[in-house]
């Protein structure tokens, strides 16, 4: 059960860490905005959505890999992370001198100004992320989740300071409204007709500051080419490239389809582009799931891999998904039955049309949160092409349900595909895992929980309370009676953890 106290422990520090990181990368939104217009800002945008797909391509599985293989007992785990930077170091600089060099040609498919210099500063910053993907996923392995953290803090720090610096010191002093003696100095590099490049110059450097911290890491690292035991860490990795890949289409496709596939006039006064905009706004009011998700998510992976060896691994990771369960089940309740106060992070009325689909986003990520944590038994039996197939099949479903159900609800029936989809994935990987490694997940008890928090928030929304205050009361009065359900129900459970 101690394995239990040390995920929670990590989990928290990870989920502390990527909220304030978030919360920090907030801070940019306002900036931003202020200084460019929505044209421009939509290239930075479209530039960073870009950037998610090439990041999968250029770790191509390799973090992953990563973890499987250095707790393999017939490999030595520096040999492991040699091999592996040596081939992320190699591929990157392949990767990135293409985008380097082929600017000029990619920057046609964008047909936005100066976006060849984009592009360049795009090709260092994927290559040093890929590059400080091996060093950051053994600070993982080693259950430094503070360090791990904390670098990941600063990075954004830097960010905001890089930023600032540009955007906000430098035109400043060009236009001599302090320090004036070192205007003409300035005025020598700093571009003020293109400002919109030191938005990626500002992440270039932040993202180039963390190379100094893992100096001990690249003094250690041997340059290894050995294709001989490479070659199973390449084909166990592969396929998650293409996961990834689906795993990327199933995030963003949604919004795509909606506004291809609304109606005209579905919504009053509406376009399909404003209905996109709803629906995307209400989508980050599942961030408190989605945060949480990826916390557990740096925490658990590596603590799966090097307990998969041991002979009683599937009772712990049947435990570990069930308390994952509830403490999803308590969040996707506390979030839903706080709408009504939470709408107001988003400040245009007309945004908050679309509120009532927030329950049936937070209830997709957690069952994209449930897959996860079952996609673990193709990892740990080399069986990787699965997640290729499982998320291609979630793939087709995306596309499929919000083909048949955006005519028919609108941005409701994006809501509900997401939902559908991950679920379907998730029981999907289940009974295909249950064939190659059962696990005794209490199935039981994940519907209970989940199926009664569903229950209260239909309830919520059904016998609407128009006083605010007064619902404020009787919703987390409903929270705190499942939440003592939770510990009357799990009193023995929870008593044995706390004795260990």
């Amino acid at each position: 059960m101690n394995i239990l106290k040390k995920l929670a422990s990590d989990t928290a520090v990870y989920g502390l860490s990527s909220l304030l990181g978030r919360l920090l990368n907030y801070l940019l939104v306002p900036f931003h905005t202020l200084i460019f217009e929505p044209q421009a800002y939509g290239v930075v945008s479209v530039f960073y959505a870009d950037a998610a797909f090439l990041n999968v391509i250029y770790l191509y599985g390799m973090e992953t890999a990563f973890f499987r293989f250095v707790n393999r007992a017939d490999f030595d785990k520096e040999s492991v992370f040699n091999l592996i930077q040596t081939a992320l170091i190699i591929s990157s600089v392949l990767f990135s001198s293409f985008l380097f060099f082929f600017a000029d040609f990619l920057s046609g498919f964008f047909a936005y100004p100066d976006s060849e210099l984009y592009i360049q500063y795009f090709a260092f910053i994927l290559g040093i992320d890929a590059i400080l993907a091996v060093p950051f996923a053994r600070l993982r392995s080693e259950g430094k989740a503070k360090r791990f953290a904390s670098l990941k803090i600063l990075t954004i720090l830097l960010n905001i300071f890089f930023t600032i610096f540009f955007l906000w010191f430098c035109p400043k002093v060009t236009e001599g409204v302090f320090l004036a003696n070192f205007q003409d100095f300035f005025k020598k590099f700093y571009d003020t007709e293109n400002q919109l490049a030191y938005v990626f110059l500002a992440n270039l450097l932040a993202n180039a500051s963390l190379l100094p911290f893992f100096i001990k890491d690249f003094f250690k690292f041997r340059f290894q080419v050995d294709w001989t035991k490479f070659s199973p860490i390449f084909f166990y990795a592969y396929p998650i490239l293409f996961t990834g890949l689906t795993a990327a289409i199933n995030e963003v496709a949604d919004r795509n389809l909606l506004e291809a596939l609304l109606p005209p006039n579905f919504y009053e006064n509406k376009s399909s582009t404003d209905a996109v905009g709803i629906y995307s706004a209400c989508y980050k009011l599942a961030i408190f799931i989605s945060l949480a998700v990826q916390a557990f998510k740096y925490a658990a992976e590596p603590l799966f891999f090097a307990q998969a060896q041991q002979k009683n691994s599937p009772e712990i990771f049947a435990k570990i998904m069930k308390y994952f369960v509830i403490a999803c089940a308590v969040m996707y309740l506390g979030v839903s039955l706080n709408l009504d106060i939470l709408q107001f992070i988003l400040q245009k009325p007309e945004y908050r049309e679309g509120i009532y689909i927030v329950p049936f986003l937070l209830l997709a990520n957690v069952f994209l949160g449930i897959y996860y944590n079952l996609a673990i038994w193709f990892k740990i039996t080399d069986r990787t092409y699965f997640g290729t197939w499982i998320g291609l099949f979630g793939a087709v479903l995306t596309v499929l349900f919000n083909i048949l159900l955006i005519p028919v609800w609108g941005y409701l029936g994006s809501a509900v595909a997401t939902l559908l989809c991950y679920a379907a994935m998730a029981g999907l990987c289940y009974v295909i895992g249950q064939k190659y490694f059962p696990v005794p997940y209490d199935i039981f008890s994940a519907f209970l929980y989940l199926g009664l928090a569903s229950v209260l928030i239909g309830g919520a929304f059904w016998f609407k309370i128009e006083n605010l205050y007064l619902g404020f009361v009787f919703h987390n009065g409903l929270l705190l009676a499942f939440v003592a359900f939770f510990f009357w129900k799990e009193k023995i459970s929870l008593r044995k953890i706390r004795r260990n």
